[in-house]
C-alpha cells in the first residue's frame, strides 16, 4: 500500500479534524485567493500566520483502499519555526535547566549576533534569547530553533486538489514530498552552531538547539549515555513532541541532553555512503546527451 507525506496541521488546526468546507476556505487562503488569513494559535500574541500554505507540520499517510488518506504513520514533522512556540513550553524548559526561575526568567527575540565587516549592519542573530538580570548584569542564553525542510513537490498540486474536494475524507496526497533531514541538519543547522557555540562558549553562555522529535532521531537520536550537566558541553538540545491531547496534539518535553559542538557537529554529519553498484544504476537512470 502506497504511503506519502500530506499535510499534518494547517493554520494551527490538525488536518484530518476539518471538515469538507474548513478545507475548501483554507485551501482558498493556502493559494492566495481567500480573504482573512487564520492567526497563529502557538504565538502567544496569536498574529496572522505568515507561513506560506500555512503547513505547520507534515504527516505520513497510508493510501486507503478506495484511494484517500487512509491512516496517519509516524508522527507529525513539523516545518514551521512557530509551531514551536506553544504554551512558551521552549523558553521555560530551558530557563528551568539553566537554573532560572519562572518570575525572574527574561526573553529577547532576534538578537543580532554578527556585523557586516563594511556596513556594520546585523548579519546574523540569534532567534532567542533566555536571561535574568542578577547584580545588575545579565545571565542569558542563547535558543536556536530548527524546523525541517522537505523536499520534493510543492504544496500547490495540494492545494488544488483541496480546493475542489467535496468528499468527507480527505484526498491522498497529490505528490511525493518527504522531510528533508540532510538539508535542515548539515546544510543549515550546522553552520549556525559552528558560529554561534565557540563565541558563546567564551562568553560563557550556553546555545539551546531545538528540534523536533523525528529530527532527533533522524540523526541519531539520544546519545547512550546521555548528559544533564551543562558542564558536559556547549550545547543544550531540547527535542519535543506532538502528542495527541483529545483531538488536537500539543507540544511537549520529550527528551534533552548537553553535547559539545563537536559530538553534535558529528550527530549532524552523519551519513553512510551508498553501494558503488546503487550509485551506478541511478546515475544510469539520469544520464542524457551533453
Amino acid at each position: 500500500m502506497s504511503e506519502r507525506y500530506g499535510i499534518g496541521e494547517w493554520y494551527g488546526q490538525p488536518f484530518l479534524s476539518l471538515a469538507p468546507s474548513q478545507r475548501r476556505d483554507l485551501a482558498l487562503v493556502a493559494s492566495g485567493e481567500g480573504n482573512e488569513i487564520p492567526q497563529c494559535p502557538f504565538q502567544q500574541s496569536q498574529p496572522k500566520c505568515n507561513k506560506k500554505g500555512g503547513v505547520c507540520s507534515l504527516r505520513r499517510y497510508a493510501q486507503s483502499e478506495d484511494g484517500r488518506i487512509g491512516v496517519p504513520v509516524g508522527g507529525h514533522v513539523i516545518v514551521c519555526p512557530a509551531r514551536f512556540e506553544e504554551d512558551r513550553l521552549l523558553v521555560l524548559w530551558l530557563a528551568e535547566i539553566v537554573g532560572f526561575a519562572p518570575a525572574d526568567a527574561l526573553i529577547a527575540r532576534e538578537v543580532p549576533f554578527m556585523q557586516g565587516t563594511n556596513t556594520n549592519k546585523p548579519a546574523g542573530k540569534i532567534d532567542l534569547v533566555v536571561a535574568k538580570t542578577s547584580n545588575g548584569g545579565v545571565l542569558w542564553h542563547g535558543l536556536e530553533i530548527q524546523a525541517v525542510y522537505f523536499s520534493g513537490s510543492g504544496m500547490g498540486s495540494e492545494f488544488d486538489s483541496l480546493r475542489d474536494d467535496t468528499h468527507e475524507t480527505p484526498p491522498f496526497p497529490t505528490a511525493n514530498r518527504r522531510p528533508d533531514w540532510r538539508s535542515s541538519s548539515a546544510k543549515r543547522l550546522m553552520p549556525q552552531l559552528q558560529i554561534k557555540a565557540p563565541t558563546l562558549r567564551r562568553w560563557g553562555s550556553k546555545v539551546a538547539v531545538a528540534v523536533d522529535r523525528p529530527f532527533f532521531e533522524s540523526v541519531g537520536g539520544p546519545s547512550p549515555n546521555r548528559s544533564h550537566d551543562l558542564n558536559d558541553g556547549d550545547i543544550i538540545w531540547l527535542v519535543p513532541e506532538l502528542v495527541r491531547d483529545g483531538g488536537q496534539h500539543r507540544l511537549s518535553r520529550w527528551h534533552w541532553e548537553v553535547l559539545t559542538l563537536e559530538a553534535s557537529s558529528d550527530k549532524l554529519l552523519a551519513a553512510s555512503t551508498i553501494r558503488r553498484e546503487v550509485f551506478e544504476q541511478t546515475l544510469l537512470s539520469k544520464l542524457k546527451p551533453i
